[in-house]
């Protein structure tokens, strides 16, 4: 794993939690692999607290288990709990896209619409990290026009378990994505809550689709990697 230095910061181990949730999901730690704490300490330049602190953030996400004596490794994960996640994250959008699509006056879906558009400008430039952040904006915008703060946060919570920038490195998503979001933000303007909701469906299904197609190809299932559960106390 190339060495990623992060500054210390009083968040510092969500953002450990973060790096290492994001290695998990999208395969590059297996079920059963065992996580160092030495060792993700040094290559994120951090102390072995703010990772020992993220570990147990992502223990009680069902991500990992602790092993007495031996430390912590990557829980096993199912295409049922890849699916789980989206399906979770879909219904809650709709429930959220329902109450938001009332809400969105001329000026929020002015700036809408350029979110769209620097959504766009980011993936013609290539530009991952350009494509992760304007996503983000664009579900922001329709998420604070819901007024729904805690479906808000739950989605929040969900969301955590994407691995975004394998998204974005992908010009076949971004095409997809793009698309979807232009119809969403017609959607919005029309009213059109059927169409919102088809857009959400269409977002989720094909975003469960290519990471469990992606894990497939990374050898997570092989049942040479098969792990068995660890309890949990």
């Amino acid at each position: 794993m190339p060495a990623t230095r992060l500054a210390q910061r009083p968040q510092l181990s969500e953002e450990v939690a973060d790096h290492v949730r994001t290695r998990i999901m999208s395969g590059e730690v297996r079920p059963g692999a065992f996580i160092r704490l030495d060792e993700t300490a040094a290559a994120l330049g951090v102390s072995v607290t703010p990772v020992r602190e993220a570990l147990l953030t992502l223990r009680g996400e069902g991500l990992v288990d602790l092993v007495p004596r031996r430390g912590y490794l990557v829980s096993p994960m199912s295409r049922q709990d890849v699916e789980d996640i989206f399906w979770l994250q879909a219904q809650l959008s709709k429930r959220i896209v329902d109450r938001a699509i009332a809400r969105f006056d001329a000026a929020a879906l002015d700036n809408h619409a350029r979110l769209v558009e620097d959504f766009e400008a980011a993936a013609v430039m290539d530009d991952p990290d350009g494509v992760v952040g304007a996503q983000y904006a664009i579900h922001r915008s329709i998420n604070r026009a819901s007024q729904s703060d805690k479906l808000s946060r739950f989605l929040n919570n969900a969301a955590r378990y994407m691995p975004y920038r394998l998204y974005a490195e992908d010009a076949d998503w971004r095409a997809t994505a793009l698309e979807d979001n232009r119809r969403m933000l017609e959607a919005l303007r029309a009213g059109d809550v059927e169409t919102a909701h088809a857009v959400v469906d269409a977002e989720y299904s094909n975003g469960a689709r290519l990471l469990v197609s992606h894990l497939e190809r990374a050898g997570v299932w092989d049942e040479s990697h098969d792990a068995t559960p660890v309890a949990r106390d």
